[in-house]
């Protein structure tokens, strides 16, 4: 749904996106992660049709961003890092407006309108300004806002930016309900988001990616720990152990010397850990 091929971004001396590549599947929730500065805004925005690649292409749903951007724009729902709202306009009447901009027949409008913001839990704040809204509800006015014409896709730069801890965890919430009949690719730099949200995550480091992979495989490290007791008793003993085999040998011999077996488990990084890890030794 999602096809980023060899990327490249100049502005006049600098180069922000250094031919990146990477895919999202039909009905994926992807995480793009990145430190400040890495280009994860300048890919969502060539995604979003707001800019031009240098060199490279995007495709959205097979349709290239440039040479095919109104057939993007329709299939496409965007929520910008810093939401641009009409703050003078009520709710349902930003809605409508929004929804008539992107192309819903008129006839459909009412029922869009309805379906975006019953998703999006804004059923008690439509008939009030904007501008009178808290932070979180203006998140969901702007998610209402990119889903309202019922795009494929959805591209999502950093949704929880600002809210508080609540609103944080009800944003989320909205993003999962999204997913499923719908492709998501969601940058943020807050990472228990990504884990709480995704099933993938593409992580960029200085325009350039560093891995794509599963965030379960991510967080594997390959080791086993093991933990258990000796027969004669005694304190509790610990060792990880870099091969998964040899570590399965232990473990018989602790049980045929007669001790105790307390845990056999692969060990897992924590993804803060992964994330300071890749991004360090990309530096070195």
């Amino acid at each position: 749904m999602i096809e980023v091929s060899s990327l490249v971004k100049r502005f006049g001396g600098y180069v922000a996106l250094h031919g990146l590549s990477f895919a999202v599947a039909r009905g994926a929730v992807v995480g793009f992660l990145g430190q400040n500065g890495a280009g994860k805004t300048t890919t969502l925005r060539i995604t979003a049709c707001f800019l031009p690649p240098t060199t490279g292409s995007v495709r959205v749903c097979g349709f290239d961003t440039v040479a095919q951007s109104l057939e993007v724009r329709r299939r496409l729902g965007y929520l910008p890092e810093s939401v641009p709202l009409y703050l003078d306009l009520r709710v349902a009447e930003y809605l409508r407006f929004r929804a008539r901009l992107k192309g819903v027949p008129a006839k459909d409008v009412t029922r869009a309108v309805d379906e975006a913001a019953s998703r999006c839990l804004l059923g008690e704040v439509l008939k009030r300004p904007i501008g009178t809204l808290s932070k979180g509800f203006r998140q969901r006015v702007g998610l209402a806002d990119a889903v309202v014409h019922r795009p494929e896709v959805l591209v999502l730069d950093e949704p929880t930016s600002g809210l508080d801890p609540t609103q944080r965890l009800e944003v989320r919430a909205l993003i999962r309900g999204l997913g499923g009949d719908r492709t998501v690719l969601v940058s943020t730099h807050i990472l228990p988001e990504v884990e709480a949200v995704c099933e993938r995550v593409v992580v960029i480091h200085k325009g350039r990616v560093l891995t794509d992979r599963a965030v379960a495989d991510l967080k594997e490290t390959g080791r086993v720990r093991l933990r258990w007791r000796d027969a004669a008793g005694g304190p509790e003993r610990a060792a990880e152990i870099d091969d998964a085999a040899e570590a399965s040998r232990r473990a018989a011999e602790v049980v045929r010397g007669g001790g105790a077996l307390l845990e056999l488990a692969p060990v897992r990084e924590s993804l803060e850990s992964v994330f300071t890890r890749l991004t360090t030794e990309a530096d070195v």
